[in-house]
């Protein structure tokens, strides 16, 4: 074998030019794929961070019937064996209690419907990254008597940090709410839905806004991996039992969902497309080196090598070759990659308004998983070996004077 071997290599390099064009093949071939990959899987794992920071988390427990008829009545009380249990899945990390109820935000001359969120601020920001969103004054304190509201309900309303805004609705079991707040903060959210709804409360001055004390609407919870989602919803639906309703970010957001799957089919399209190129791109480098080759098999085989040897030598020229091209678009798609994780590319026109309307951000990450590195380069390199059987059936029907006389 390693007679063959030696053969292999210095045929390789007898031709230089060829060999090197054949190389190149492989090498934009495996560049192109893993780039390819690394933006898909890069802007698939933002788009799901993006969701989960986007309101709704990773996943949300509810009493049982609120997603259906969303009423404060409708709301469950906090206690300690209820977290317990929820706690106790491995992939959970820790939970945020939320009281949501829709009031009248109201301010001297301009009233609107808005939703009014009960939150923990520490544990909303760590869940959903709302301190991040915050545009203009004061992060929420626990024990603070304010409020932030959402930029485009601020502008409906003519107000600005400093200003007192009124609620007015209607409490637990038909109490009447109504209270008046200064906003201490502005917060902006990349969905225009969002963003013309929303206000905020600590936690403990909602329950008392809506004299729901100890109550919640639901329990966010955060969890150590977003893709695990399902898994955690399937597990606390058996755990928890009929009292609770337990829902993953795919079922609170069907169409955000949908969006991303439709992303993920149309990437796999393109992954097809970009490998239909690779195979014939590689194919028309082994077609040329045989072809080139042919008077040179001719000559072997009419002074008695055998078809087999020969085909083997070619088999190992095919592997070396597979071998340094793969590993050598590896090594240089490795700067590239990790220059556009660092400055990924941004996205703008129609299109970053599209993006920016379902609370995506108009950016195109990369990824750096090694897996990338790793798949990408079998996947061509196996594709330039399966190619490389061409040659080997080529030899098996030639007539070496045919051969030698063309």
């Amino acid at each position: 074998m390693s007679i063959f071997f030696k053969l292999a290599w210095r045929n390789l390099w007898r031709n230089k030019r060829r060999t090197l064009i054949t190389m190149a093949s492989i090498v934009f071939a495996v560049l192109l794929a893993i780039l390819l990959n690394s933006i898909k899987e890069g802007v698939m794992d933002k788009m799901k961070e993006n969701v989960v920071s986007y309101y709704t988390g990773a996943v949300q427990v509810h009493k049982s019937g609120y997603w259906d008829e969303q009423t404060i009545d409708n709301t469950f009380e906090l206690n300690d064996t209820l977290s317990q249990k929820i706690l106790l899945h491995d992939k959970v990390k820790n939970l945020v209690p939320r009281l949501e109820s829709f009031a009248l935000a109201a301010s001297s001359g301009y009233s609107r419907g808005c939703m009014v969120v009960g939150i923990d601020p520490p544990g909303e920001s760590s869940a959903t990254a709302l301190k991040d969103k915050l545009t203009e004054g004061k992060y929420l304190r626990e024990q603070d008597q304010s409020v932030m509201i959402a930029e485009g309900l601020a502008e409906y309303l003519k107000l600005g940090v400093g200003d007192t805004l009124v609620l007015i609705g209607q409490g637990y079991h038909g109490a009447s709410a109504a209270g008046k707040y200064p906003i201490q903060g502005l917060v902006s959210f990349a969905s225009p839905e969002l963003n013309r709804l929303l206000v905020y409360l600590p936690l403990e001055e909602a329950q008392w806004l809506f004299a729901a004390d100890q109550r919640a609407s639901a329990l966010v919870l955060q969890l150590e991996d977003v893709d695990a989602s399902l898994n955690v919803a399937q597990k606390l639906t058996t755990r928890l039992g009929e009292e609770y309703e337990v829902m993953n970010w795919q079922t609170l957001l069907p169409e955000l969902d949908q969006i991303i799957q439709g992303e993920s089919a149309e990437n796999n399209v393109f992954l097809f497309v970009l490998y239909l190129l690779i195979t014939f791109g590689i194919f028309g480098t082994i077609l040329m080196m045989t072809v080139e080759r042919q008077f040179e098999f001719g000559v072997l085989i009419a002074i008695g090598m055998r078809k087999l040897k020969l085909s083997s030598i070619v088999i190992i020229e095919n592997i070396i070759i597979a071998i340094l091209g793969a590993l050598t678009g590896m090594l240089l798609s490795l700067p590239v990659v990790l220059y556009f994780y660092k400055f990924p590319i941004r996205i703008t026109g129609e299109l970053s308004e599209a993006y920016e309307n379902f609370g995506f951000e108009p950016i195109f990450y990369f990824s750096i998983e090694p897996m990338i590195f790793y798949s990408q380069t079998i996947v061509v390199m196996v594709i330039a070996l399966v190619l490389s059987v061409y040659p080997m059936i080529k030899i098996g029907r030639l007539d070496p004077v045919s051969a030698m006389r063309g």
